[in-house]
């Protein structure tokens, strides 16, 4: 499959966003492990849902590309098998 600007683009975004959930989660650990280990693991799992909410939202940004790109290759093959047809 061929890679544009667009898809490379979105796995940047999504590779960052992993990279923020894992620097949020590490922040809010460290910072919180003075009020106990359990409270410190549950602020960094809270805290990284923000960075999980833009893995998810580009993942989903990613998969409607390809649904875009499959329908498109789809519509050029029923345009050529229309063309034979008629």
């Amino acid at each position: 499959m061929q890679k544009t600007s667009f898809s490379i683009l979105i796995n940047f975004l999504r590779g960052a966003s992993w990279a923020l959930v894992i620097i949020i989660a590490i922040y809010f650990f460290l910072h919180t492990l003075s009020f106990g280990f359990f409270i410190a693991l549950s602020a960094a799992l809270f805290g990284s849902f923000v960075g999980l909410f833009f893995v998810a939202f580009f993942e989903l940004v990613d998969l409607q590309y390809k649904k875009i790109a499959i329908h498109e290759k789809q519509l050029k093959l029923l345009e050529e098998i229309n063309s034979k047809i008629n």
